[in-house]
């Protein structure tokens, strides 16, 4: 039976300040409460027990280390009465979904100060389908002042346990996102969960690109266990950068120069409130405002692979995902019509590349990903992965395009993402290669992505899992034609890349190298959560 929330004016309160539930908020229904492993609780040791109402019925409420439970009370009827044994079936929460707890009381005009008591009220985090997670509310009535105290500050106690729980965070705000509508996003949908949590926060709006590389390379972080960004792939991209670039100052290390980097200290979170939001969107597995919220505030923690790129041996840049050809074309062309609406400005630079398209002349040369134990675990101990046992492979010839990924790439337009056989952390990248061919080839190739069908499914594609790669183009000497246009995309002989939506413009070869489990971002889907048990200390 779902249970029912009270329309009479009542808030959620603590210390005798009103704070008033988020609308998201809903009540739990019981039918994700139940489980049959309800003989563990058996087990757990009890730290209270007592008489709530929860809807409309009088329970038996038991708070063990684990779980809360709770039954029915109902008179007694004869021994194998079926439908009594169904309205007396145990239901319960665990412990480690509940991210809020708060006296409930209502107010009236006549009551100046605390108003009158009607018990307390949890709130929960649950999975919904689709990787998406919400806020409820479960109301634990009792008119008690004495009862309802001892309880709400043993739920405060084991609220203040667990330890991966941010209690203050930096947040990077960038107005310029998407339809200017970070800004909104941020105050009406994540703020009001943040202060629910208690999590202090501390904003500061992105003005100019570069502000957040600027700001974390000088600003005092000790006193936040986390950095959000809310804002586009470009703005998460660069926040991570500046995380990374941070700690390798504090490491001692020269920036230019990386060969082994060392580990961001804090863990990052994503508000998807950009176009594409493709970071945000592989993280969570949806592109969520309040499941990202959520798993922030639960302090859900993933390990995730990075990538170095870099020139010459001179470190260019930090990121997750780049393209070169098609890709970084399409993104010089779209930088050139920010006037544009985003969707328009993004549509308007595929149709113009696709009628100037054109192959690089490249040579490719990867280092394929080896799966072995001794090679992973020389990888944990931080030895380089380029020595003289690897075996480094060359390609060379016409591309149309050519990916690089660490992540899966998932977005709208590509639901199974770029590169789908890619995990967050598996230690390897995708190498996806689109050799020259026709422009109707090509379409096909790029509609697939929207499609169930397999995008790589073509002669003229090929897939490579691998470890490093270097992309060298070279120069085009073909004879000069006056009746073909400026090439829009180019600047001063560099070759333009898309990496995470942000444009780098590079003159020479890229080496771009894979450095597994270096950064730790709040989110990932809850087996992958599971699985990780990333905790503060290994952070």
């Amino acid at each position: 039976m779902p249970w029912r929330r009270r329309r009479n004016r009542v808030s959620a309160l603590e210390g005798g300040r009103e704070e008033e539930a988020p609308p998201e908020a809903a009540p739990v229904p019981s039918a994700l409460l139940t489980s049959p492993q309800q003989t563990e609780a058996a087990a757990e040791r009890i730290l209270l027990r007592g008489i709530f109402e929860i809807g409309r019925d009088s329970c038996d409420v038991v708070l063990s280390e684990r779980a809360l439970r709770w039954r029915p009370i109902q008179p007694e009827r004869p021994a194998g009465d079926s439908q009594y044994d169904l309205l007396c079936k145990e239901e319960f929460i665990e412990l480690k979904d509940i991210f809020s707890v708060k006296l409930k009381r209502r107010w009236s005009v006549k009551q100046q100060r605390s108003g009158t008591l009607l018990g307390i009220t949890l709130f929960i985090c649950l999975k919904k389908e689709q990787n998406k997670l919400k806020n409820s509310t479960l109301d634990l009535i009792n008119l008690s002042e004495d009862h309802c105290d001892i309880w709400f500050r043993q739920f405060k106690k084991i609220l203040a346990g667990f330890p991966n729980r941010p209690k203050s965070l930096k947040i990077l705000l960038n107005p310029e996102s998407h339809k200017k509508e970070a800004t909104q996003v941020y105050y009406e949908k994540v703020e009001p969960l943040l202060k629910l949590a208690g999590i202090k926060t501390d904003v500061t709006v992105m003005e100019y690109e570069g502000h957040a590389l600027s700001l974390l390379k000088e600003c005092e972080l000790q006193g936040f266990d986390g950095v959000v960004c809310v804002g586009g792939d470009g703005s998460a991209s660069e926040v991570a950068h500046a995380l990374l670039l941070r700690a390798q100052k504090n490491a001692g290390m020269e920036t230019d120069r990386i060969l082994i980097p060392v580990r961001a200290q804090l863990p990052l979170g994503l508000i998807p409130a950009g176009s594409t939001n493709v970071l945000a969107h592989s993280l969570h597995g949806v592109p969520h405002v309040i499941t990202a919220t959520l798993h922030i505030i639960m302090g859900h923690v993933q390990l995730v692979d990075v990538c170095t790129f870099s020139t010459a041996g001179k470190l260019l840049r930090f990121g997750f995902s780049a393209m070169f050809g098609f890709g970084g074309r399409t993104l010089a062309l779209a930088e050139k019509y920010r006037w544009m609406s985003p969707n328009q400005r993004r549509d308007f630079a595929v149709v113009k590349a696709l009628a100037k398209l054109k192959a690089e002349d490249c040579e490719i040369s990867f280092l394929p990903f080896n799966s072995s134990d001794d090679v992973q675990e020389r990888r944990a101990q931080g030895s380089p992965k380029s020595d003289c046992n690897d075996q480094w492979q060359m390609i060379q010839g016409q591309f149309l395009n050519v990916s690089i990924m660490a992540i899966p790439c998932l977005c709208s337009v590509a639901p199974r993402g770029l590169a789908p056989n890619t995990r967050l952390n598996n230690g390897s990248m995708a190498l996806i290669i689109a050799r020259n061919t026709s422009r109707p080839e090509f379409i096909k190739h790029l509609k697939r992505y929207a499609s169930v069908k397999n995008q790589f499914n073509f002669p003229f594609v090929e897939t490579y899992t691998v470890e490093e790669v270097k992309v060298h183009p070279r120069n085009n000497t073909g004879v000069y034609n006056p009746e073909e246009e400026e090439d829009e995309t180019a600047s001063e002989n560099c070759f333009p890349w898309n990496v995470d939506g942000d444009l780098m413009e590079v003159a020479s070869e890229v080496h771009i190298r894979l450095h597994p489990r270096l950064i730790s971002l709040y989110g990932g889907s809850m087996e992958e959560i599971n699985d990780s048990k990333v905790t503060r200390e290994t952070i």
